[in-house]
Formats: C-alpha cells, structure tokens, sequence
C-alpha cells in the first residue's frame, strides 16, 4: 500500500515507522489494546492521525519519569 499525500490517515507501516517499531509490534499493540484506535478497511488497519497525536500526547502525559527528567 503506498502512502497517500496529505491524507488523514496513516497505514500500519506508517504508524510503525512513526513510533521507531514494526509492523508487527503495532499490530500486537492493537489485539492488546494498548496502541491508539484504528479501524479496518478490508484487508488494512487505518489509524487517523489525529488520533494517533491524542495517543502519543496521552502517553507522553501519563510518563511520570518523562516528567520528572522535563523539569
């Protein structure tokens, strides 16, 4: 699947890409429940990218040891 300018959303690959991991570990992620939501369009998971940023906020947020290095 090849990467669409501009588009609001993002393939696994990308996400993966994104976050410095593989595909694999995203789709482990997802069945765990643990990535951020996406939503199947036919044989692909699709992930909004805004979606994804809320995510990494939240997570960025909740990593108290982050914090404390920050400060």
């Amino acid at each position: 699947m090849e990467q669409v300018p501009d588009s609001p959303y993002m393939t696994t690959a990308e996400l993966a890409a994104l976050l410095r991991t593989t595909p694999g570990a995203v789709r482990i992620m997802r069945h765990r429940g643990i990535g951020p939501r996406g939503f199947r369009r036919g044989r692909n998971v699709l992930y909004l990218r805004t979606t994804v940023a809320a995510w990494l906020k939240a997570k960025e947020a909740g990593d108290r040891l982050g914090q404390r290095a920050a400060a």
